[in-house]
């Protein structure tokens, strides 16, 4: 993902409903947001829906569950998707709350992916002065080096 994919609003509604619709006319990749209620068969009417033709590079999945959901909820959504066929990428898009611990708390979401034996995308983080500092920032990036 070389520059911040589309993402049709926050993935709350419908996948079939007017956000996804316009999103599937979209011809860029496309990120869309997973939390902690997402079913499996909410992640494939998504796949259905906006990467018919199972596109590598076309759809990304940005899981924001919190530390305990992700453990839970998220084997379940991959694994389907994987079984699908879906080449969706996974990205942990945790909620920061200004301490590097509570980011890695989240990404047990490595965890997930090295037991389904699938690949995990990559962390997004928003660095801002209310979010995680850049000493910060540093600091999870070489303990998140150390998870892959």
């Amino acid at each position: 993902m070389p520059a911040h994919p589309p993402d049709p609003a926050d993935r709350r509604g419908d996948p079939h409903g007017p956000h996804m619709a316009y999103a599937a006319g979209i011809r860029n990749p496309l990120g869309v947001r997973l939390g902690p209620a997402t079913t499996a068969d909410e992640v494939l009417a998504l796949v259905d829906r906006l990467d018919p033709g199972r596109e590598p590079g076309r759809l990304t999945f940005l899981v924001r569950m919190g530390a305990s959901a992700v453990r839970d909820r998220l084997p379940e959504l991959v694994a389907k998707a994987t079984a699908s066929g879906a080449p969706a990428g996974w990205v942990c898009d945790p909620v920061p709350d200004g301490t590097p611990a509570r980011v890695l708390d989240e990404i047990g979401f490595f965890e997930v992916h090295r037991a389904l034996g699938t690949r995990p995308g990559g962390v997004r983080l928003e660095l801002a002065g209310s979010r995680l500092g850049h000493e910060q920032a540093l600091d999870l990036a070489f303990a998140m080096a150390e998870l892959y």
